[in-house]
C-alpha cells in the first residue's frame, strides 16, 4: 500500500510539472496611491501569478524547460475607486533558440489606459468560453495570444486554434463593456481587437508564415549554417516588407519591429554587403520612426 501510494504521489506530480504552459513573472506597481491599502495590489500580483502559471490551457504537455517565458507587468495609473482601477499592461514573452543560449522576444504588447474592477481575494478564473469579468476575460485574452504566436513560430500557422479561442473571448464580452474599450474597433489600431484581427486578416497571413520562417529555419538553424539562416531570414523579412506595403501600420508588423530591431541588426552586421543593404531597406520602410537604428548596416 505504502508502494502504491508513493507511485501515486510521484505520478501526480508528474503530471503538474507538465500541466501547465507558461512560466511568467508578474509585476502590479501603483506609484500613486491615494485610496487603496497597498496590500490589495501585493493580493492581486499573487492572484495573476497564480492564475497565469498554474492554469493549464491547453491539452498539450509541457516539460519544465518547454514552458513559454515572459513578463506582465501591470502599472495602476489611476484609482478611480476603491475598486476601480486604470493601469497599462505590457505583456512581453521569449522562447529559446535552439543550439544556443539565446532566447528571442516572440510577443511585445503595451495595453494602455485598461480600466477594470478588482476586490482583494476575488478569484480571477480562465474565461475563454464565457464572460466573468474584465480583469478574467483580460488576463485569459493575454494567455492566448501568447500561446498564438509562440506557437506560430514552431509550425505554420500552429497558433490558429488559440486564435479562435481569442476570438471567442472577443465575442463573449458584455455590449456595455465593448464600446471604446479596448475590444472593438474604435481608437487605438494597436488594441486588443486589432491585435486579433490583423492576426485573422486573409491580407495579413503570410507575416504569419513570415514569422514561421524567421524563428523556425532562420534563427533556430543559425548555429548550424549562419549563411544559409541569414538568406532565409532576408526572404521573411522581404514578406513582411510586402506585407507592410499592403495594409499599411499594421499592428503585427510594428509588434515584429519593436521586438526584433536590436536583434536582426546583430545578426546583419556580419552579413554581406548586399544583405546588409537589402535588410536596411526593408526595416526602415517598416520602421521609419526608428530609422536611424539602421545605420551599422547602411
Amino acid at each position: 500500500m505504502k508502494y502504491l501510494i508513493c507511485c501515486l504521489i510521484i505520478t501526480l506530480t508528474s503530471i503538474k510539472s507538465i500541466a501547465q504552459e507558461l512560466n511568467m513573472n508578474v509585476q502590479v506597481q501603483a506609484p500613486r496611491l491615494q485610496l487603496v491599502d497597498p496590500r490589495v495590489f501585493e493580493t492581486l500580483e499573487r492572484d495573476v501569478y497564480e492564475l497565469l502559471n498554474n492554469t493549464r490551457w491547453t491539452d498539450d504537455e509541457f516539460e519544465d524547460f518547454e514552458k513559454i517565458e515572459g513578463n506582465l507587468n501591470m502599472t495602476i495609473t489611476e484609482e478611480l475607486s476603491n475598486t476601480s482601477f486604470k493601469a497599462d499592461f505590457f505583456i512581453q514573452t521569449s522562447r529559446p533558440i535552439f543550439n544556443s543560449n539565446y532566447k528571442t522576444q516572440v510577443l511585445n504588447f503595451v495595453d494602455k489606459g485598461v480600466v477594470f474592477t478588482y476586490r482583494e481575494l476575488q478569484p480571477l478564473q480562465n474565461s475563454y468560453n464565457t464572460y466573468i469579468d474584465q480583469l478574467s476575460s483580460l488576463l485569459t485574452y493575454y494567455v492566448y495570444m501568447i500561446l498564438a504566436a509562440d506557437y506560430d513560430t514552431y509550425s505554420p500557422y500552429g497558433g490558429d486554434p488559440h486564435y479562435k479561442t481569442v476570438q471567442n473571448i472577443i465575442n463573449a464580452i458584455p455590449p456595455g463593456i465593448v464600446q471604446g474599450t479596448g475590444w472593438d474597433q474604435l481608437g487605438n489600431r494597436r488594441n486588443r481587437f486589432w491585435m486579433w484581427e490583423n492576426n485573422n486578416n486573409p491580407r495579413l497571413r503570410p507575416m504569419r508564415e513570415a514569422l514561421y520562417e524567421y524563428h523556425r529555419n532562420s534563427l533556430d538553424k543559425m548555429a548550424d549554417d549562419a549563411d544559409r539562416s541569414r538568406a532565409i531570414m532576408v526572404s521573411a523579412l522581404t514578406t513582411i516588407d510586402q506585407v507592410n506595403n499592403a495594409v499599411p501600420n499594421s499592428s503585427v508588423v510594428q509588434m515584429f519591429a519593436d521586438s526584433k530591431r536590436t536583434e536582426i541588426l546583430e545578426i546583419f552586421k556580419g552579413a554581406s554587403r548586399g544583405q546588409q543593404s537589402k535588410v536596411y531597406d526593408i526595416m526602415v520602410n517598416i520602421d521609419p520612426a526608428q530609422a536611424s537604428q539602421y545605420a551599422p548596416i547602411k
